[in-house]
């Protein structure tokens, strides 16, 4: 395998399928079982998951609610996502640990890097909710944070796009894709992959990024084996 420990980042938008809110529990599933399949092959697995399926702390201004307070209600939604995918594992035998960055004792750990690792080192996946913790900070920072704490050799942004293109490919017809582009590139062109703190933390940690498609069944066991999939940022 290419990579031993991987951080995987899926959006909670991903997770709604063709549904307008809330989780598609056939994508849900199919997520499930591509992580097993992975996990079965003797990879680490942590993941990070949004929450915009279910709230956005963006959306707290449009509401009328204190940003902050937005920024925490959506760290609700990650948790709730979390348990989900939790759950969808732990029906196909996968041992799972959800980890949040909020105390919530009844139903998930603290967060406390040296247990995640040894979770990871014990073939358990870990779910790492509530993003940071903190609020103006996004779940692709809480990603990047947690994939440089527990030491993961990258992080692997799954995505309903198979990669980064020169342009929005759904706009722009002749938008080519690059299959591996450097940091310095990305922060040439413009291009938009996640919010800079959490683009930079890789950066500035040497911890290469994967954008790839997870919708794709089979893109993820590809990937860990080393086939070219999606894109890969590199330095």
């Amino acid at each position: 395998m290419k990579y031993k420990r991987i951080l995987l980042k899926l959006s909670g938008e991903s997770l709604m399928g063709n549904k307008q809110f809330g989780i598609d529990h056939d994508i849900l599933n199919q997520y499930a079982n591509e992580i097993k399949n992975t996990v079965d092959h003797g990879v680490e697995v942590a993941i990070v998951i949004g929450g915009g399926n279910i709230f956005r702390g963006i959306q707290a201004d449009e509401a009328g609610i204190d940003r902050v307070q937005g920024d925490y209600m959506g760290m609700l939604a990650t948790v709730i996502n979390s348990m989900a995918l939790q759950s969808a594992l732990e029906r196909i035998e996968v041992n799972t640990r959800l980890q949040s960055a909020i105390k919530m004792e009844q139903i998930c750990e603290p967060y406390i890097k040296r247990r995640a690792i040894r979770h990871l080192e014990k073939g358990r996946v870990v779910i790492f909710g509530a993003g940071t913790g903190n609020p103006y900070f996004t779940t692709d920072t809480a990603a990047c944070l947690r994939a440089i704490e527990v030491e993961a050799d990258v992080v692997m942004k799954g995505t309903r796009v198979d990669g980064i293109y020169s342009a929005d490919p759904e706009k722009d017809k002749t938008a080519t894709k690059y299959d591996t582009i450097s940091f310095d590139e990305v922060y040439q062109k413009g291009l938009t992959i996640m919010d800079l703190t959490a683009f930079t933390l890789c950066n500035e940690n040497k911890l290469p990024i994967i954008v790839f498609d997870m919708n794709k069944i089979g893109n993820l066991m590809k990937i860990v084996q080393g086939e070219t999939v999606g894109t890969l940022v590199e330095f």
